[in-house]
């Protein structure tokens, strides 16, 4: 009878509840999400602005439709090539590192750099809004919009990439997500498969039964 019971005992250990792969995924991917958030060098991010302003033989339409003009083309090499001696870093650093946004409403660019060093993403923008902004005005008589510092880049007093508790909540919602994904696609165990009952064994009534008619 001990041997007939254990392959039911052995089956009940490993047969574990179906929510306990979506816990397991949500613990590894916090786990991870947060060991990386504690490992991962922190960045930081400063922002510098130029704005473009129409001369007398311009309009306010012309110098929006040259601001943006002037967003697409601040990470040109041309531009990053006098960028780099202001800055002091490499071409395919700012290339990287340098990001620019325009406004459908407003002349103005923004020129974000990121770094792990504060004074270097700041020295990275203003260097950038500096040569844009030369290479903008060289051709000021043509254009007749002229491109104008409108902010510095400040230096940024907290980094901008996102926390370990920010990194350990999306890894656990995505190790969640993950463990019910594998939750619905694990295969359904068939009838054939479930472990066997043990032979049953006939009760003292019926003994008692067989033994009167004989």
């Amino acid at each position: 009878m001990t041997d007939n019971h254990r392959p039911v005992r052995s089956s009940r250990r490993r047969a574990l509840p179906s929510w306990s792969l979506v816990a397991a995924g949500v613990l590894a991917g916090g786990l991870l999400g947060g060991a990386y958030g504690v490992l991962k060098t922190p960045t930081y991010t400063a922002t510098s602005y130029v704005i473009a302003v129409p001369t007398d033989k311009s309009d306010t339409a012309s110098a929006l439709g040259f601001a943006q003009a002037y967003g697409r083309v601040a990470t040109e090499v041309a531009v990053l090539g006098d960028a780099q001696v202001w800055a002091g870093v490499p071409v395919k650093t700012l290339r990287d590192s340098v990001r620019t946004a325009t406004s459908p409403d407003a002349p103005m660019v923004s020129i974000s750099a990121t770094s792990a060093h504060p004074a270097e993403a700041v020295d990275m923008a203003d260097a950038v809004a500096r040569a844009l902004t030369q290479h903008a005005n060289a051709t000021k008589s043509d254009t007749h919009v002229e491109l104008l510092q409108f902010s510095r880049a400040v230096k940024p007093a907290a980094p901008s990439s996102a926390s370990a508790e920010v990194t350990g909540l999306v890894g656990a919602s995505a190790g969640g997500l993950l463990g019910g994904l594998a939750l619905l696609v694990r295969p359904r165990r068939r009838p054939e498969e479930e472990p066997a009952r043990p032979a049953s064994v006939p009760g003292p009534a019926i003994a008692a039964d067989t033994h009167g008619r004989l």
